[in-house]
This record gives C-alpha cells, structure tokens and sequence, in this order.
C-alpha cells in the first residue's frame, strides 16, 4: 500500500484510537457549558455536544467536570459527535437501580413535580412515581370525598421533600420504576405495634377530618377516631370538635393490620352516666324531640341523656304516625319505663303519661 492510497479510516484502524459508534459509553471532560448545549472533550476521539434536554433532570455542569456521555451519533455533518448524559445515565441507573431492588434498600429520593396520582422522581438518570396510595400515614393527603385538587395542593407540598422509600416495582423492559414509602416504614411500623396494646393512651396529630371522623398520625402509626368516638354527646359534624394540625391524646381500642382505632370520648368520663342518675323508672320527665323516625322518637333529657319514645308506647292505635304525634324540637311530658345503665339506654313512653 502507497503513502498516497493510506486513508484516514486505516490510520484510525491501525492506531490505538477506537473509532466511535452509536451506543458507546464515553469519558470526557465539560470544555463549555452554553445556554442550549453543554460541550464535551472527549480526548483522542474529538468533540461532542450535549443537548440541554439529554442532561440529567436538575443537574448542574461546570467546566473541567469529568462526566460520562453515551454516543447518539458518532459523526454530524459538523464533524462532531453528539452525545447524551440521560441515556448514559439510563444505562448505568437501571442496573443500579435492579441491584437496589434485589436488594430491598431503603434509599431517599426528592420528588421534582406531583399530579393527582402522587409524586414524580427522577433517579440515577431514571424517572419513577411515587403513588398515593404509597405514602405513609405522614405524608398521606387525608382530605374529604375525592377533592382531587386538595389532593393535589398536599401532594405539591412534598415537592423537594426527601422521602425515605423502597423500589416496589422496576422493569427496563417498560420502563417501569415504582417507590413506596409504606414499604420503607414497615418494618419499623410492625416493630411499634407490637409494642402498643388496647387500652394504651397515645399522643398524635390530627392529619385529615372527614365526614365520618378523624385521622391521627401517631408517631408515624395511622389511626382514625370514628365519629361516634369523637364525644359522648351527639356529633352531627366532626370538624366542630378537631382540626387538622391540632395535638391529641385517644385511647386505642382497636388494633387492626395497618391502622390503629382511637377514642377521644374514652379519655373522659362519661357525663351520661353521671347525669342518668337524676331519672328514676316510672316518674314523668320533661324533653324535647330531637328525632323522628318510624320506629320512634329520640327525646333529649338531659345535656348528655337522651331516650327512645318506641312507637308502640305512643299510642294503643297500632298503625300510629310518629310524625303526627311529635314536632321536632317540641318538648313533652314522657314517662320513664326503663334504664339500662350497661346499654346506656333509656325508654319512655307517652301513652302512660295520660
């Protein structure tokens, strides 16, 4: 072969200089950070470019940085290459991010953007999610019905946030990455479970309140007081007795897998009991109607006491109407027929009283 038939691609072949192909992994070093692309000297292999949206989410690039690119093109018509950190990143995250998997770690991510559905993360060159239904009691946006918006105005709270999370699910194939923070915890969690036993009184705080009660975080530990166990008087609404953010002590009275069952009325004593004492079997007394169903009339005595006027005992006419014989809200003379302190219940009668 002559000096003048020797081409550039046989010097390249002879030479220790490996020619560039899609695909490679390459070393090199930040020559230039501009607004649109980052430049890349890449040593005996020439120069590179990479495009501001092949950079990794929220990474920041000097000059004389040492970074690792992946090849996109090996040659433009410019005569550089063009290069991307993210899928370089992609290529080395997924294995990463297999090996953490495999592994169960416990590792912490910083979410960059939310939607209704939960939070978006980006991780060793990968973007993942973090659903709803993956937090933990802490971060979990208790909120009334299905407003997806105040679900969405929490969620955005924990923006920038780091999370403590396990991977639940990961596939390259489909590009599937799935964190779970409610797997982070569980461990811990089952650990302060067994330590907690009915009966105890534990310290939260209020995290949600919706139509049927509240929800309490207890050190981390769900708990929900139902509205029945709000107070011992009658709770139409509970937001008028808790708010959120507000610190309380409840007694448990159930355990279940996940969550615990609180009572704020047990942390009382009962008024009921105390006031019952004022009514004995087979006086009259005086109350007012506070509800009517067809069964019967509920009639309030006291504060704290309230009976049950039966339908039977209003009138000997068995096909009696109790909306024909009480208004709510009047008051009547009832005669008591029975107390049942255990039950806490009282019963009355009207046709008696005549």
């Amino acid at each position: 072969m002559s000096k003048s038939a020797v081409t550039m691609d046989d010097l390249l072949a002879s030479s220790d200089i490996k020619q560039l192909k899609q695909g490679d992994v390459v070393e090199g070093v930040v020559s230039s950070v501009r607004k649109h692309e980052v430049w890349i000297d890449l040593g005996a292999n020439g120069v590179g470019v990479v495009m501001r949206r092949e950079i990794g989410h929220g990474q920041v690039l000097e000059e004389g940085q040492e970074v690792v690119t992946s090849v996109v093109d090996p040659e433009l018509d410019e005569g550089h290459a063009l290069l991307s950190m993210r899928r370089a990143a992609k290529d080395r995250g997924w294995d990463e991010l297999q090996r953490i998997f495999d592994a169960q770690d416990i590792i912490e991510i910083t979410p960059y953007d939310a939607n209704r559905g939960g939070m978006l993360v980006e991780l060793e060159g990968i973007r993942g999610f973090l659903p709803v239904s993956q937090l933990a009691a802490g971060h979990y946006p208790r909120v009334s019905g299905a407003d997806k918006d105040e679900i969405l105005q929490k969620l955005n709270q924990l923006i920038n946030q780091s999370i403590r999370v396990r991977i639940l699910d990961i596939s390259r194939k489909d590009n599937k990455l799935i964190f779970s923070e409610k797997e982070a915890v569980r461990d811990d969690m089952q650990a302060r479970f067994s330590k907690l036993k009915v009966g105890d009184e534990v310290e939260g705080i209020i995290t949600g309140v919706i139509d049927f009660g509240a929800f309490v975080n207890v050190d981390g530990i769900e708990g929900l007081i139902h509205i029945s166990e709000i107070s011992w008087e009658r709770v139409e609404n509970p937001r008028d007795y808790v708010k959120i953010g507000d610190t309380v002590k409840a007694k448990i009275i159930a355990i279940d897998k996940d969550r615990l069952s609180l009572s704020l009325k047990q942390m009382m004593e009962d008024p009921w009991l105390h006031e019952v004492k004022a009514f004995k079997k087979g006086e009259l007394v005086e109350g007012k109607v506070t509800r009517i169903t067809p069964f019967g009339a509920f009639v309030q005595l006291s504060s704290s006491v309230e009976a049950l006027v039966h339908v039977s005992e209003m009138s000997d006419d068995d096909s009696v109407d109790p909306e024909k014989i009480f208004q709510l809200n009047e008051k009547k003379k009832f005669k008591v027929i029975d107390i049942d302190t255990e039950a806490r219940k009282i019963a009355l009668s009207l046709k008696d009283t005549k």
